[in-house]
C-alpha cells in the first residue's frame, strides 16, 4: 500500500513469538518475492496517491479481486488535512466509495457507489456488499439513519442505484439493527450480522431475503452478551463462524469479543476475548471488517480494524489491517505496524520494519488511567496518562509533588538481532536520573537520558540494542525530586540488523 506519510508479558510474548511465524506451518518466514507491505499507523493512500477514504465498511472478493467499500466522511477529509487539530463531529457523508486491489496493499480507487445526496443525507455506515446469485446484481447495504438501505448495479465497481429501505427487521428486541456487517458463505449466501440498535447487547443472525438480498429476513437472536457489543462481524475458518464484536465504545478503541459455532445460526459457544487484542486494544481499533485470505500455500483471515480517527481520536490512520492465523480452533490476533502479504500464496511476514512495542502511544485505554494496557509501572500513581501526545490524543507521564522513583516497562518476545528503541520526551528537568531505557536483552543495560529541560517534543534514541536471548524490557524511568515530571510518547522499537 502506498503511504503517506502490564505486566501482561504473557501475552506480548505469545504475541511476538507467533509474529515470526507464517500462517502455514509455523515456519520462519522471510519476505517472499511477490509480497507486497501492509503498513499500519499511517494515513493509506491509493494507487494514484491520494488519501483512501473508507471506514464502517466491507470487502468482497470477485475472482482474484478485492473490492472495498466504505464510507467516506466530511470529517474524515478534515481530519487528515489536520489531524493535530484534534476530533471533530463531523460524520455527514460524502459518498460511499469503492477500491480495488488484488493484492491487499495497493488500492485503486474505482469511483464512488453513492453520493450523499443520493442517499439524502443522514447517518450512512456499517456497508457490505454481496452479489445475488439469482438476479445476478450486486446489493450494497448499509445503515441510513434509524433502517436500512440497499442499492444495486450490474458490476462490484459501477455506480449503484438506489433500491429499497427497510425499517424494521422481525424478532429484534428494538427492531432495527446497532452496527452491523455483510456476510457471504462459502455457498454465496449472504447474511446480516448485527446487533440490536439500543444496549446492543443482544447477537443477532439474518439472511438476506434469497430472491434478490433487497431485505433482511427475521431475525436469529445468537447470543446476549453481558454488555453492549458493536462493530459486529463475521469470518469463517475450516468450518467454524466467528462472530465478533467490540465493546460499545463510541467509535474508541476496544478488545475483541468473539463466540463460535459450527452453523452460522448456532448454537455459539460462550463470548471469549480474541488472543493477542487485550495489550493494545486489537491495534488501537474497533472491529470493521474481516476476510479469508486462501492462497496455493495457506489461508489466514483479515481483520480490518477502524481507528475512527476523527470521531475517537485514536492516533493516526484510519485503516489497521492485521492477520488473524490459529491455534487449533482458537483464533489468534497479530499487532503489527509493518507486515507483508502475498494474497496469492496465502501467506505473510512479519515486516523489517514493524514496531515491536504494542500500545506504543498510550492511546488504547481512551480514558485517562494509571496501569495501561500492555505495560507495567512500579512506583504507582506517580505513572498516568495524559492528553495531549505527540501524536494521538495521549501520552505517557511520570509527576509527583513528592520525591518518587518509578518506571513504566513492557517485557517483549521477539527474534535475536539488533534494534535501535526511540520515543518523543518532554521533560521538566532537575531529576537524579531519568532514562528511556532497554534491558534484559542479553547485554548491559542502554539508555537515553532526559533529565534535562525539554519544553517541546524531542525524540531520543537508544541504538545498538543486541538482542541475543530473545527478549527485552523497555520503558521510561525516572528517580526524581517533587515536582519534576516527565512525559513519553510514541515509543517504537524496530529491528535494524
Amino acid at each position: 500500500m502506498l503511504n503517506k506519510k502490564t505486566g501482561r508479558t504473557l501475552v506480548a510474548s505469545i504475541l511476538s513469538l507467533a509474529m515470526a511465524l507464517v500462517s502455514t506451518g509455523g515456519a520462519v518466514a522471510e519476505t517472499p518475492a511477490a509480497a507486497v507491505t501492509i503498513q499500519n499507523d499511517v494515513f493509506w493512500q491509493d494507487t494514484s496517491g491520494n488519501p483512501v477514504y473508507s471506514q464502517g465498511g466491507g470487502v468482497l472478493k470477485v475472482g482474484n479481486t478485492y473490492y472495498w467499500y466504505g464510507a467516506k466522511y466530511n470529517g474524515a477529509v478534515s481530519y487528515y488535512n489536520n489531524p493535530g487539530g484534534g476530533k471533530n463531529g463531523d460524520t455527514s457523508l460524502s459518498a460511499i466509495t469503492i477500491y480495488s486491489s488484488t493484492d491487499l496493499a495497493n488500492w485503486k480507487f474505482e469511483g464512488n457507489a453513492l453520493t450523499g445526496s443520493d442517499l439524502g443525507g443522514g447517518w450512512v455506515g456499517r456497508i457490505g456488499v454481496a452479489r445475488n446469485p439469482k438476479t445476478g446484481k450486486y446489493v450494497l447495504v448499509s445503515q441510513l439513519n434509524s433502517g436500512l438501505v440497499f442499492a444495486t448495479s450490474s458490476t462490484p465497481n459501477g455506480r449503484f442505484t438506489k433500491s429499497g429501505t427497510q425499517s424494521n427487521i422481525a424478532g429484534v428486541s428494538t427492531g432495527m439493527s446497532g452496527d452491523q456487517s455483510v456476510f457471504t458463505d462459502d455457498d454465496g449466501k449472504a447474511y446480516l450480522i448485527y446487533s440490536n440498535k439500543s444496549g446492543r447487547s443482544h447477537l443477532y443472525v439474518s439472511s438476506l431475503r434469497a430472491s434478490d438480498y433487497l431485505q433482511v429476513d427475521p431475525a436469529k437472536n445468537v447470543y446476549n452478551a453481558s454488555a453492549g457489543r458493536e462493530g459486529n462481524i463475521m469470518f469463517k475458518y475450516n468450518g467454524t463462524y466467528y462472530f465478533c464484536s467490540s465493546d460499545l465504545h463510541g467509535w474508541n478503541s476496544s478488545h475483541t469479543y468473539c463466540i463460535s459455532a459450527k452453523n452460522i445460526m448456532g448454537p455459539y459457544s460462550a463470548e471469549f476475548v480474541l488472543q493477542g487484542t487485550d495489550a493494545d486494544f486489537s491495534h488501537v481499533t474497533q472491529t470493521g471488517l474481516a476476510f479469508t485470505v486462501t492462497g496455493s500455500q495457506g489461508s489466514f483471515v483479515m481483520f480490518g480494524g477502524d481507528r475512527w480517527s476523527d470521531f475517537a481520536g485514536n492516533g493516526i490512520g484510519y485503516n489497521q489491517w492485521l492477520p488473524v492465523t490459529f491455534s487449533g480452533s482458537t483464533p489468534v490476533f497479530h499487532s503489527l505496524s509493518q507486515w507483508t502479504v502475498d494474497a496469492a500464496a496465502g501467506t505473510w511476514a512479519v515486516g523489517r520494519g514493524n514496531n515491536h512495542v504494542l500500545n506504543p502511544s498510550a492511546e488504547a485505554d481512551r480514558v485517562a488511567q494509571n496501569n495501561l494496557a500492555g505495560w507495567t509501572i512500579t512506583g504507582g500513581n506517580v505513572n498516568s496518562n495524559k492528553q495531549g501526545g505527540h501524536t494521538g490524543r495521549w501520552a505517557f507521564a511520570q509527576s509527583s509533588s513528592s520525591a518518587y522513583n518509578a518506571s513504566r516497562y513492557q517485557n517483549i518476545a521477539l527474534p535475536n538481532g539488533t534494534y535501535t528503541l526511540s520515543a518523543w520526551v518532554k521533560s521538566s528537568g532537575g531529576q537524579k536520573r531519568a532514562t528511556v531505557f532497554a534491558k534484559n536483552f542479553g547485554g548491559a543495560e542502554l539508555s537515553a537520558a532526559i533529565n534535562r529541560s525539554l519544553g517541546s517534543w524531542t525524540k531520543v534514541e537508544v541504538p545498538g540494542i543486541q538482542v541475543t536471548n530473545g527478549s527485552v524490557q523497555v520503558g521510561v524511568f525516572s528517580d526524581a525530586n517533587a515536582g519534576n515530571w516527565v512525559n513519553v510518547d510514541d515509543f517504537s522499537l524496530v529491528q535494524t540488523g
